[in-house]
C-alpha cells in the first residue's frame, strides 16, 4: 500500500505588527519573543509527532523565513534548504499597510475597510508608486519582475499568484510523494486551504490558521484531502 502524500501548512509566528494589531502585508516587520516560542514548540511538536520532510518552502518575507528557521532547528535538519518563494507572501494590503484598525477607518472609511476584509474582489487603498512601501522601491523585492510587484491585492488577485505556485510546484512535488512543509501568512495560506479542498475554507479550518499551529493534510494521488488535522503535543511529552 502506497503512503498517503503529506502537507504541513504553518503560519509563522508573532510579529510586533501582530501584537500592536498593524496590518503587515509585505513589510518584513521580525518576530516577537513570544513568536520566537512559537515557532520552537512548533517544531518541537513535530518533531514529537514523527513528522519528516523532504522540501521546504516559506515566502521571502523575514517573519516566515525565521520561523521556518526555528522549526527545521527544533526537527534537527538545519542543513535542509529553504525554498523561498515570493508567491508565498501575504496578501499586499496597499496603504492599509502599517495602519491599526481605528488609523485605517478614520482615514479610509469604516465600508472600505470591512469589505477589503470580507469581499474576495475588493482591493485595499493602492500605494503610490513613489510610497517607501511599494516593493518597486525595496531592494530585497529586485529579483520579482516589475509587472508583479503589487500596490495592492484583493484576494482574488492574490489566489492569480498564488495558483501558478499550487500548480507548477507544490502540486506536482505531492504527486512525486515528497512530504512538505510550507511556512507563509494566513492569507495565502487561506488560498492553500481552498486550493487543497477545492472550496472556500471553512470556518474551522480559518480558525486553525493560528500562529504556528501546525497543520497536517493527508492527500490521495489525486490530491484529495483525506483527513486534515492540527499536529498537537502528545500527553505523554
Amino acid at each position: 500500500m502506497k503512503p498517503l502524500l503529506q502537507l504541513v501548512l504553518l503560519r509563522h509566528g508573532q510579529t510586533l505588527w501582530n501584537k500592536q494589531h498593524r496590518s503587515t502585508g509585505w513589510s518584513d516587520v521580525g518576530l516577537t519573543e513570544s513568536g520566537e516560542r512559537q515557532a520552537r514548540a512548533a517544531g518541537r511538536v513535530l518533531a514529537a509527532a514523527g513528522f519528516q520532510f523532504d522540501a521546504f518552502y516559506s515566502s521571502q518575507l523575514h517573519r516566515a523565513k525565521a520561523t521556518m528557521e526555528i522549526v527545521k532547528r527544533e526537527m534537527r535538519c538545519d542543513a535542509s534548504p529553504v525554498r523561498e518563494r515570493w508567491r508565498l507572501n501575504e496578501r499586499h494590503i496597499g496603504a492599509f499597510e502599517g495602519l491599526g484598525p481605528f488609523a485605517a477607518v478614520s482615514k479610509y472609511g469604516l465600508r472600505r475597510f470591512i469589505q477589503c476584509q470580507l469581499c474576495y474582489d475588493v482591493v485595499p487603498p493602492p500605494l503610490a508608486l513613489d510610497d517607501a512601501r511599494f516593493p518597486g522601491n525595496q531592494k530585497r523585492f529586485a529579483g520579482i519582475e516589475a509587472e508583479n510587484w503589487p500596490r495592492a491585492e484583493s484576494m482574488e488577485q492574490t489566489w492569480r499568484r498564488v495558483r501558478p505556485f499550487w500548480e507548477d510546484e507544490i502540486a506536482p512535488a505531492l504527486r512525486s510523494r515528497r512530504r512538505l512543509l510550507i511556512v507563509s501568512h494566513k492569507n495565502t495560506l487561506r488560498l492553500l486551504l481552498e486550493a487543497i479542498t477545492g472550496s472556500p475554507a471553512s470556518y474551522s479550518n480559518m480558525l486553525s490558521i493560528r500562529a504556528c499551529k501546525p497543520l497536517a493534510f493527508e492527500l490521495d494521488d489525486d490530491l484529495h484531502p483525506l483527513r486534515d488535522y492540527i499536529v498537537k503535543r502528545s500527553h505523554n511529552d
